[in-house]
């Protein structure tokens, strides 16, 4: 590729610089108002407490440190978003680093990404999916660093993006049912011992005030979750309609991405192993939580709202490229 590592890495971060720019000058300069999500956030900011009748915290807190830094002015929370958006690139590409002997197929599966519609048009409303993005690529980080290394210091950050990611948005839980089957893989393989139950401690730890706020407001944000896919109006067709549409809006967003894939393909060599314990993890993280949420909406017959898979993507442009 013709490329040194240093002048990638230059590269890398002339990426991370122009999208933090971009994508924070647009909206400054063409929205009259903030989205209604950041407005939303901004008001539960003023009034911080463990959760909210809607969303778990986090997002409120992020948005009420800029508020008291900045104040009232509109630029600040589209730049709030850019930075969660290019911590997760980083994530991605620290990531990479260790599946890719060629360091230039780190950096493209982080420019794979801008071909995702949730990593660009819809990043300027800092709400709970973006909220989620850094959070996401952090546990996903840990986990495999933990996995690799089984030191506990690796365990304990594991638990406590997880934990943070939660607190972000309660569909993180997908990707944390898809590590764990991944765990019963590992131990069962005998690749793994019982050190990674240490990450149960932060994870607990920085849960527990949520989990308390949630028993005494009758679990008001879960009931909303539940209101939001139309739980409890399904009949039978929904069951196949609803998990259908799903499926068509996935691909549909997805075909910017697959368009850069094709033009890519020829340049590659296919070389598929499922005996490769990397790919395996890839496969986890990245296709089980999507068949984990079609079945959710497949067997309850409820809506997946498009925006709820923001974060399901980050690591896509691993998989494919690897």
């Amino acid at each position: 590729m013709g490329i040194n590592i240093k002048n990638l890495r230059n590269l890398f971060y002339i990426f991370l610089v122009a999208h933090l720019i971009v994508w924070t000058a647009i909206p400054t300069l063409t929205n009259n108002n903030l989205p209604l999500d950041t407005i939303e956030a901004l008001a539960w900011g003023s009034n911080l407490d463990w959760g909210f009748n809607k969303h778990p915290p986090m997002s409120a807190f992020a948005v009420e440190i800029f508020y008291r830094i900045f104040g009232p002015q509109d630029w600040a929370y589209y730049l709030l978003s850019q930075i969660f958006v290019i911590i997760s690139f980083f994530v991605v590409f620290k990531f990479a680093e260790d599946f890719f002997k060629n360091k230039f197929f780190s950096l493209l599966s982080v420019l794979l990404l801008e071909g995702i519609y949730f990593y660009n048009y819809t990043t300027p409303e800092f709400n709970v999916y973006v909220c989620e993005l850094p959070f996401w690529s952090l546990t996903v980080f840990y986990c495999w660093k933990g996995l690799k290394e089984n030191e506990i210091i690796n365990w304990l950050l594991f638990g406590l993006f997880a934990a943070t990611g939660i607190l972000s948005h309660y569909l993180f839980i997908y990707l944390l049912i898809a590590m764990d089957v991944f765990f019963l893989y590992m131990i069962f393989k005998n690749k793994i011992n019982f050190k990674c139950i240490i990450s149960l401690v932060p994870f607990i730890i920085v849960l527990l005030p949520h989990l308390i706020w949630l028993t005494e407001n009758d679990y008001i944000t879960i009931t909303y979750g539940f209101h939001r896919t139309g739980s409890g109006e399904q009949n039978f067709i929904d069951h196949i309609i609803h998990p259908l549409i799903f499926l068509g809006k996935q691909i549909g967003i997805l075909i910017p991405f697959f368009l850069m894939i094709l033009f890519l393909a020829s340049k590659f060599k296919n070389k598929i192993s499922f005996k490769d314990d990397k790919l395996l993890f890839l496969i986890v993280i990245n296709i089980l939580p999507i068949i984990l949420v079609f079945l959710t909406s497949m067997i309850m017959g409820v809506k997946i709202r498009t925006m709820w898979m923001t974060p399901f993507y980050l690591f896509f442009g691993v998989l494919v490229i690897y």
